[in-house]
């Protein structure tokens, strides 16, 4: 087992391993939260790399590297939707209803949104 100290050189061995044997390949990964310490392993039973940190910087770069292999394991890429087009234009005012929502307000009732509360009768 070698323990590699760049981020850069685990990720790029990591995926060269993966492809030079995708169905014997095996991906692990530990989190000790007594410790802080993040533990990435990746072997095909005939070379085993790991890479250790208790750095939380590495956690973007872990959660790519997961979502590229986990892209080359399904055989597919994972597509991002676009959003509508209402979301790209610029929202209205938060006290100005805009035009697709219908804002009624009823003219009779509590204006604070509960319930009135009834009367308690007097006992005799």
């Amino acid at each position: 087992m070698v323990y590699i100290n760049s981020w850069q050189e685990y990720q790029d061995a990591a995926e060269a391993l993966y492809k030079k044997s995708p169905f014997k390949t095996r991906y692990c990964v530990k989190w000790k939260s007594s410790e802080g310490k993040l533990v990435l392993k990746i072997t095909d039973n005939v070379s085993c790399i790991k890479f250790k940190t208790y750095s939380s910087i590495y956690l973007n770069r872990f959660e790519a590297l997961n979502i590229s292999l986990m892209e080359k394991m399904q055989n597919r890429r994972v597509v991002q939707p676009d959003p509508p087009p209402s979301e790209l234009a610029d929202p209205p005012a938060r006290n100005s209803p805009g035009p697709t929502s219908s804002v009624t307000t009823a003219a009779s009732g509590p204006t604070s949104g509960g319930v009135k509360k009834k009367k308690a009768k007097k006992k005799k």
